[in-house]
């Protein structure tokens, strides 16, 4: 497995010097002066007139060969220089370090609603196939991913926020941003939930779990249902096979039957979908971030795109790629590790 990890490893710049590729191509295809945003560090550069604009060009050499282009872009994002963001007023390397906290907060607590509730919902329809509760769990599965995101958000809003006053929108309350943004307060992680109990702020804590359990509820039903899909088929797939027959003869439980052998053989394909889930969440979950105006990567993506700022939008892009491909090398890891008959070599 190490030496399997090592090749991955060495693999990745690859994918990742194609993945720039592409990104740069989407970007040659625009005009220059929306190819100067991701460049430049600033936007007076920007505002320098026609003339400055052709200095400009010539200076990051955007009149030369497209090989040469790429290559002096790629240079660029190397040292972290993805352009600047007009609709962030930053760098898009910092619009990203400052939006992908609150997405990661929104990843960390639907996870295992996402993961666990699909799983648990998966093994229990395809036990008790054919029964009312699997009857239940499929038409939830199929209302859940049909149903329109903005949908479900908007409804989560109205009840639990406009009548019930529970879980408001954003990522905090007035009073409790004011007290995140002093100086007294230390950002440690950037997740709020978390910075709260170091800072030994349980009242921020509170405030921050109140506001975060509206986009993980609307996730979480969203995502859940086809995961629950995907492992009640793996699941109703192996209690066919020959060795749960021998292990029902042995004598075993019922319990130690599903939980013990069956359930692990059927979580293969559900690590694969449930990993490219979780990474998909850092923008996949844009809509319900916008829904909430959750100040997420998300939110930044949406918002950028709506506002034609092609910078923030491709190196968005590229940092959301990275991520993917990383995901799927401990989806192959996570294989080896579930399932003693997956040799990674």
């Amino acid at each position: 497995m190490i030496a399997y990890t090592i090749r991955r490893l060495l693999v990745l710049p690859v994918i990742m010097l194609v993945l720039s590729f592409v990104v740069f191509s989407l970007l040659s295809a625009l005009g220059p002066a929306k190819q100067l945003a991701s460049y430049v560090t600033g936007p007076a550069q920007l505002r320098t007139g026609k003339a400055g604009l052709q200095a400009l060009e010539h200076k990051y050499g955007l009149d030369k060969p497209f090989w040469v282009r790429y290559w002096n872009w790629l240079n660029n994002v190397l040292h972290g220089n993805l352009g600047w963001s007009q609709w962030a007023r930053m760098s898009v390397t910092q619009a990203i370090i400052h939006y992908v906290p609150a997405s990661a907060e929104l990843v960390l607590y639907a996870v295992f609603p996402i993961i666990f509730g699909g799983i648990w919902l998966g093994v229990l329809a395809a036990v008790h196939q054919d029964k009312p509760i699997d009857h239940i769990t499929r038409v939830s599965a199929i209302i859940g991913w049909a149903f329109p995101s903005f949908v479900l958000g908007l409804v989560i809003l109205l009840v639990f926020y406009g009548m019930l006053h529970w879980f408001p929108p954003g990522r905090l309350s007035n009073w409790a941003s004011l007290v995140v943004m002093s100086s007294s307060f230390h950002r440690y992680t950037g997740l709020n939930t978390i910075d709260g109990i170091l800072n030994g702020r349980l009242d921020v804590t509170f405030n921050a779990f109140r506001h975060i359990i509206g986009p993980v509820i609307t996730l979480s039903l969203l995502e859940w249902a086809l995961l629950l899909r995907v492992m009640r088929s793996s699941m109703l797939e192996v209690l066919r096979q020959d060795y749960i027959r021998t292990a029902r003869a042995k004598g075993l439980t019922e319990k130690v039957v599903i939980y013990k052998h069956a359930r692990r053989n059927a979580l293969t394909s559900s690590i694969t979908v449930g990993g490219l889930l979780v990474a998909g969440l850092f923008t996949g979950g844009a809509i319900t971030e916008t829904v909430f105006t959750y100040r997420g990567l998300g939110y930044f993506f949406v918002n950028a795109a709506v506002s034609l700022d092609y910078a923030a939008v491709l190196g968005t892009a590229l940092f959301v790629s990275f991520i993917i491909v990383v995901a799927n090398l401990i989806v192959d890891l996570l294989y080896a590790a579930i399932d003693p008959r997956v040799r990674l070599e």
